[in-house]
């Protein structure tokens, strides 16, 4: 039980403090267009992942709120969900509910590896994969 609480107080501080994550598209400077990803649901939220090609299982959850003005750790939070076309900026200031997952199939270095997701209204608004060691290792989930 320690070790979820860990997980989840090491997430909810990973969510406000991504600000490095290499973008997976190469650098393109485009924003792609805001998307609804259905989150209701548990199998909407492992499609979404699958949909990535990551395999994962649900490991806590939490309810947060997201700030109604982002601090600046949290502004290059949020310029990586513009990058995956995930509204998170629409959402400020709503209550939210973070999911925190395994990732099964990526271990780089023989290193844990969660992935979180972070559903208003039922809908992802913001997701990332992140190293258990503090998040050494962050990249975008699409």
């Amino acid at each position: 039980m320690k070790k979820y609480l860990f997980l989840l107080a090491s997430a909810a501080v990973l969510t406000a403090a991504m600000f490095i994550v290499p973008a997976r598209n190469g650098g393109s400077s485009g924003v792609p267009e805001s998307v609804t990803v259905a989150a209701s649901t548990v199998a909407e939220r492992l499609d979404y992942f699958a949909s990535h090609g990551w395999e994962v299982e649900e490991i806590a959850g939490k309810d947060v709120t997201i700030p109604g003005e982002f601090s600046n750790v949290y502004e290059e939070y949020a310029s990586i969900q513009d990058k995956q076309g995930l509204p998170l900026r629409e959402y400020a200031g709503r209550n939210a509910r973070l999911y925190v997952y395994e990732v099964k199939n990526y271990s780089p270095e023989n290193r844990k590896m969660l992935a979180e997701l972070l559903v208003c209204d039922n809908t992802a608004v913001a997701s990332m994969v992140y190293s258990d060691d503090g998040g050494s290792i962050r990249l975008a989930v699409s």
